[in-house]
């Protein structure tokens, strides 16, 4: 997989007549070269992936992390580096860095430490921003990408499950979080175990949840808390950050109830939320433009009184939580097979909201749904 996407990255290179791409974000390296878990900035060290569109590939990583670079890397050489020695990474980039090159970048993601340097070495005005050209490539996944999607669909719906199990009165939110994380890491580690030859792919879900009950509803990233929920709460679970199965990340949320929904108005609010992904469900497929989704799941929130949504319909996902197209207004991306969105449905009042949101793949003939739990108003009282 990971050679195929090098493969593609430097014919992409050759057609934009990008002399080199210096790779830099942790999502980025390990689509390209399959590295990860190594420390990167949050250390201060840096690992660099340099692609020339006619000579070989060079990772350039810390030596403490070296070890990690798998066999299967399709990288064609590997430089390392040591804390304090010589000058470090930046040692070996002059002489694939020449003044009139024009060196392909991601302007946006690339850490500063790092662009400066390169700065340093080049004019500005040589830097090409090369995240258009990732986006497209990346935009299609693999069948072996899609395998691993539709593993993290069985993940999240553990995580799911549990969360409802461990829903009750006087239960603090943080427990909550620990019942999903754990039975997430159990699945991943049952699928990496029987379905995966990666032994060395951690299953561990690790991610503060995003979840909110009773009068928090409104907060829609509040993460649990030592509060206590209480019966007649509504209680928001978010897993968008958590679903990490593999490096392949999904969204995937709902909304219940502790026994009983005391404030009846909040069963027109949730109808609506789902009411709202059902219209951008209906949209949803190849040959559709990302825009209309979105325009489906607005119309159908506003026409029910309530005012026009405060974030997008949906987004694609894959080894990064948020990648192109998004569905969202002025996205004129036409959709594909190949694609995986998450796509939710809201609606917001006052001191309430609800949402609703599950992961698709765009097939020929439509969508595949992979993320699955009902959404009945029967089925989301606890």
């Amino acid at each position: 997989m990971f050679k195929k996407n090098l493969e593609n990255l430097r014919t992409s290179l050759q057609k934009n007549n990008i002399d080199i791409a210096i790779i830099t974000d942790d999502d980025s390296l390990y689509y390209f070269a399959g590295y990860f878990d190594y420390l990167h900035m949050s250390f201060g060290r840096p690992t660099l992936l340099l692609v020339p569109k006619d000579s070989d590939s060079v990772l350039i990583t810390p030596l403490i992390d070296v070890h990690l670079v798998s066999k299967n890397c399709p990288v064609d050489k590997i430089i390392t580096w040591n804390d304090g020695v010589g000058d470090e990474w930046r040692e070996h980039l002059p002489k694939y860095i020449k003044k009139n090159l024009n060196i392909g970048i991601e302007k946006f993601k690339i850490s500063t430490l790092v662009l400066n340097y390169i700065s340093s070495l080049t004019e500005e005005k040589f830097l090409s921003n090369i995240t258009p050209t990732f986006d497209s490539i990346r935009m299609i996944k693999t069948e072996e990408e899609l395998k691993i999607a539709k593993s993290a669909g069985k993940v999240a719906e553990a995580m799911m499950n549990a969360g409802k199990e461990a829903i009750g009165d006087n239960v603090p939110e943080y427990e909550v979080a620990l019942a999903t994380s754990q039975a997430g890491t159990r699945k991943a580690a049952e699928i990496l175990k029987n379905e995966f030859d990666d032994s060395n792919m951690s299953p561990l879900i690790h991610f503060l949840q995003i979840m909110a009950s009773g009068r928090d509803l409104p907060k829609t990233h509040h993460r649990a808390s030592t509060k206590l929920i209480k019966e007649g709460d509504p209680v928001f679970l978010c897993f968008c950050g958590m679903t990490n199965f593999h490096k392949f990340k999904l969204g995937f949320d709902r909304t219940f109830w502790v026994k009983e929904i005391r404030d009846k108005s909040q069963i027109k609010t949730y109808e609506t939320a789902v009411q709202s992904q059902k219209a951008a469900l209906s949209v949803l497929g190849p040959g559709v433009k990302a825009e209309d989704v979105h325009a489906a799941y607005a119309d159908a929130i506003q026409s029910e009184g309530y005012p026009y949504p405060t974030f997008r319909c949906g987004r694609a996902t894959g080894f990064s939580m948020l990648e192109e197209p998004q569905l969202v207004s002025g996205n004129t991306t036409i959709l594909q097979p190949g694609m995986v969105f998450a796509v939710d449905g809201s609606a917001n009042e006052e001191t309430f909201r609800a949402q609703v949101g599950d992961s698709f793949i765009i097939t020929e003939n439509g969508y595949d749904q992979i993320t699955n739990f009902s959404k009945k108003i029967e089925d989301v009282i606890i």
